[in-house]
């Protein structure tokens, strides 16, 4: 009799695609132009995406969708969080700008879209593609998650 064991990974791997993409928008004028090219419709999240690591803390603005037609949930993530720093009062008045990345691997990623649930790879292409006949998108590409070292930060 043969017996099968199953690991505790085997429940807990959610199943989603990524996309990087580079741009020198704003989350909101890129979600705005995501939804005209790609015909959803995202919107702002009532909260962002807060996490502390090393000693950093982070707030990560998310935009998110629910496609009821394919059961689908999109997430349009920042990379990075910019915080300012002062010098103490008694100084001069000088600031410290401080970046903080969401996966830091992939520093040169602006913004990520997950799409959650079980996706075929061609969609995952023909929305790359849409993406980058976005004017003011300088490029994007999937990303193959398991090649991630920071993919935790994306499981929310």
């Amino acid at each position: 009799m043969q017996i099968y064991a199953l690991g505790l990974d085997d429940f807990c791997e959610e199943e989603y695609s990524l996309i990087g993409i580079h741009t020198a928008l704003e989350d909101y004028r890129l979600a705005y132009l995501l939804n005209k090219n790609l015909n959803i419709r995202l919107s702002k999240s009532p909260k962002d995406l807060e996490f502390e690591s090393n000693q950093k803390k982070g707030s990560f603005s998310i935009f998110n969708f629910s496609s009821k037609k394919y059961d689908f949930e999109w997430f349009l993530i920042a990379n990075s969080f910019k915080k300012e720093n002062q010098t103490e009062p008694n100084e001069l008045l000088l600031t410290t700008e401080t970046k903080t990345y969401l996966i830091p691997e992939k520093k040169k990623v602006d913004f990520f879209i997950k799409i959650s649930g079980e996706v075929k790879y061609e969609f995952v292409l023909n929305t790359v593609n849409k993406i980058k006949n976005i004017d003011q998108v300088i490029t994007s590409y999937s990303i193959d998650k398991n090649t991630l070292k920071s993919k935790d930060f994306l499981i929310f």
